[in-house]
């Protein structure tokens, strides 16, 4: 490959580093082509794609600084065979997937991630993996902001539901005599 070959490869993974919620980043020796094809279809479901990472190239992204200062050590620190996810849609969805595809395939390793220009650390990413999905999240933001309001109509509605109850045992009381 030569340097205009690599410039414009360069280029490229710049606009997806941008464009990503998150990239992923993984040590696959040893992981074979059905589990790396198996790999790519279960993330392609949630908006992920993945690429592999060639060292020269990354240090080539960073160069000018434009993803960032810890995105720019986070790439002079490439080394060795590195698989990319870049996620456009819901970090954690990517991060859960990619997570548990690497607790059950042992030859991928998870090494670091970026969100945005933020440098996540493996156990970071573990983290993000284990937090709720989106839609889940946001219902329970819902919830809280509709708790009070909730109580409040229920408090507003045991006035006359009280007013009735004594009113019914002042009747049988009266029915009764």
């Amino acid at each position: 490959m030569n340097r205009t070959d690599k410039a414009e490869l360069a280029s490229h993974l710049k606009e997806k580093f941008v464009k990503a919620q998150v990239a992923l980043f993984a040590d696959y020796k040893g992981l074979e082509a059905n589990q790396a094809n198996e790999l790519r279809r279960s993330l392609r479901g949630h908006n992920v794609e993945v690429k592999v990472l060639k060292n020269n190239v990354a240090r080539l992204v960073s160069k000018d600084g434009a993803i960032g200062t810890e995105a720019q050590g986070l790439m002079d620190s490439v080394v060795g065979p590195t698989l990319v996810a870049f996620a456009y849609g819901d970090p954690a969805a990517a991060a859960k997937v990619f997570h548990k595809f690497s607790k059950d395939n042992e030859a991928l390793k998870i090494k670091d991630g970026l969100m945005g220009s933020k440098r996540l650390s493996a156990s970071e990413v573990e983290e993000l993996a284990s937090l709720p999905s989106k839609e889940v999240l946001l219902a329970k933001m819902l919830g809280t902001m509709n708790a009070p309001i909730s109580n409040f109509v229920g408090v507003l509605a045991a006035v006359p539901r009280s007013l009735v109850t004594v009113l019914s045992a002042i009747e049988k009381k009266k029915s009764e005599a």
